[in-house]
């Protein structure tokens, strides 16, 4: 019971912070080790700058507004 109740408490911490726009970096080092285990694993502040750019377009305006 207690494990299932850490596993829902997991799963909606991360889709709390994924609706605010803050990237999972857990996951993602899972994945790499997963996926692409040849491949570097970013530091979590590579991995946050990296992510906010690809969401923010490098400081490009994305709107009609510029």
């Amino acid at each position: 019971m207690y494990q299932k109740l850490q596993r829902v408490i997991k799963m909606l911490r991360q889709c709390a912070r994924l609706m605010v726009g803050v990237p999972d970096y857990d996951n993602y080092v899972a994945q790499m080790a997963l996926k692409h285990p040849d491949q570097p694993v970013l530091s979590y502040s590579a991995f946050f700058r990296e992510r906010q750019e690809a969401r923010y377009g490098n400081g490009k305006c994305t709107t009609r507004c510029c």
